[in-house]
């Protein structure tokens, strides 16, 4: 479910709003000469003798204003018109009928009348309602609404067609044969307008505080516990997790907050706390996140950071054993604060301080993977109005799937000439080799010129003016190997399909970068922030 934000309701009126009653669709067909599977008003239309078309117009007419008499308010229909007037949003109608018709209708409920509604429109408006979706745009326009804050809800295809190509968020009332075989594809589904009001809640703007706990709780259940180290998961009530490590000798502990990315930020918060523990030869197993939301956020919106969340756990096998859920006016977009706990044997375990002199330094992938990622998915306008490619764009937004460093930290943990691994993170790889240089103990010199840069994030960082070096880079791993180990280690990462570049090596003890380029020596590029900050 994509997130969204609603402030209008529109919906469609006959089947929907109202039971139309024992009407004969067949029998109007059949008397004005509309084939069976075409539309009434479009068949209306293609007639080229003008007194038929007026003959067949007003024998719809009829037809609409004998149904409008018998019909009666759909189950639930004004006790839901009632609750939606309550939560502030905007009505309306939206109808192939007659504006006679509707009001006719209307005219059977007992506590709602056209009054309710800020907007009716229907046949009798210079435009054809739906199915296009000029309908929902007009609507909009009068509503005050962008159409993609419409909530559009009808029984037919031709509503759903129309929510769809206007950018509304679509809800399809499946209690007919017909509309059950509606073969139009709908945001949602529900088979009574009792279902509406929970649908609708996960797009108002929910009040700072806590998150709602049933809201919660069902999020929650969405989760599966079955880590059987886990003694007590995350749940209502729960403010601790408690998990069993007997047998373990190490426990590996890591936390780290996304603050840039907001599109699959919990892809980051999972991954990027990950990176850290698998750099210490750990398994992480672990994990816990306390979430930030502004204010105005709708419930779909955290759902959708909840259910990237699991999938990326369920795809590292991670289990998110607790954690907290707040809306508030400190932040100004979500912000994902993740703890990480992994397990390794004492006898596993990688320590940066065993690092030593002549030792070769590889840098997987290439750099700014995460930077590139989130460039991509936060700026994509701006990089299109320079000049970048939609194709170049998409590959960019792709390296989403890359940023993960736990394949290539697994086969490095298990060659005996690893000495220390850390990866890529705030800063580039420039941050990350003077933080291996000082963690290690060891002056390191390194080749510019071998640094490998995808072309992609080449041009896109001279068009924005910033340093790839020095940008935010999550999906690469420093390695440091002994001499004699790392032709084997080159060539198990290789096999695995994970490229590696020999980078630099180890000097003497202490701490500092010795940049080398074209053979001669350089300065190191430094950054006192990363480099996407400028961006934001």
């Amino acid at each position: 479910m994509k997130p969204f934000r609603i402030r209008a309701v529109l919906f469609d009126f006959d089947g929907t709003l109202t039971l139309p009653g024992a009407l004969d669709f067949a029998h109007i067909k059949a008397t004005i000469g509309c084939p069976k599977d075409q539309a009434v008003l479009e068949f209306i239309d293609s007639l080229e003798d003008p007194e038929a078309r007026h003959a067949a117009h007003r024998a719809l007419d009829r037809f609409e204003m004998d149904g409008a008499r018998e019909s009666a308010p759909h189950n639930g229909a004004e006790d839901l018109i009632e609750h939606l007037k309550t939560k502030g949003l905007r009505l309306g109608i939206i109808s192939r009928n007659r504006r006679k018709a509707i009001d006719r209708a209307l005219a059977n409920f007992s506590r709602v009348r056209a009054s309710d509604f800020d907007i009716i429109i229907s046949r009798d408006d210079p435009i054809r309602p739906k199915p296009s979706g000029d309908g929902i745009r007009m609507a909009a326009e009068k509503l005050q609404v962008c159409p993609e804050e419409i909530m559009m809800v009808g029984d037919f295809a031709f509503d759903i067609e129309a929510g769809n190509r206007a950018g509304a968020v679509t809800v399809l009332l499946k209690n007919t044969a017909e509309s059950a075989a509606s073969p139009v594809r709908a945001d949602f589904t529900i088979s009574s307008l009792e279902d509406l009001p929970g649908i609708v809640r996960m797009g108002l703007p929910l009040p700072a505080g806590k998150f709602p706990n049933d809201l919660l709780d069902e999020f929650l259940h969405e989760f599966e516990f079955d880590d059987p180290s886990v003694l007590i998961a995350s749940g209502i009530g729960e403010d601790t997790a408690a998990v069993n490590v007997d047998g373990e000798e190490v426990l590996i502990l890591k936390s780290d907050p996304i603050t840039f990315a907001t599109d699959a930020i919990g892809h980051y918060a999972v991954l990027v706390n990950a990176n850290d523990i698998a750099t210490a030869g750990a398994i992480p197993r672990w994990f816990l996140t306390t979430l930030l939301f502004p204010c105005g956020i709708t419930p779909s919106g955290i759902r959708q950071v909840m259910n990237d969340l699991k999938t990326i756990c369920e795809k590292w096998d991670i289990t998110l054993c607790g954690g907290h859920t707040e809306i508030t006016d400190a932040v100004t977009r979500p912000v994902v604060i993740g703890m990480m706990a992994g397990t390794v044997p004492r006898a596993r375990l990688i320590d940066k301080r065993d690092m030593r002199t002549g030792d070769v330094v590889f840098l997987t992938k290439q750099v700014a993977v995460e930077g590139t990622a989130i460039i991509a998915r936060e700026f994509d306008r701006r990089l299109v109005s320079l000049g970048v490619s939609e194709t170049d764009i998409r590959t960019c937004k792709d390296f989403l799937s890359m940023i993960s460093i736990l394949p290539e930290a697994r086969i490095a943990r298990d060659c005996p000439g690893v000495s220390a691994m850390h990866d890529v993170t705030e800063g580039g790889v420039a941050t990350a080799l003077k933080e291996l240089s000082i963690a290690g103990g060891h002056r390191l010199r390194i080749d510019l010129e071998r640094i490998p840069i995808y072309p992609q994030t080449r041009q896109i960082s001279r068009l924005l003016g910033i340093d790839p070096l020095g940008l935010i880079g999550s999906g690469s791993l420093l390695i440091c190997c002994r001499a004699d180990e790392s032709d084997t280690l080159a060539g198990q990462l290789a096999q695995a399909g994970i490229p590696c570049a020999r980078i630099g090596k180890v000097t003497s003890s202490g701490q500092g970068i010795e940049a080398m380029k074209a053979k001669e020596r350089t300065d190191w590029p430094e950054f006192e922030v990363d480099e996407i900050t400028r961006l934001f």
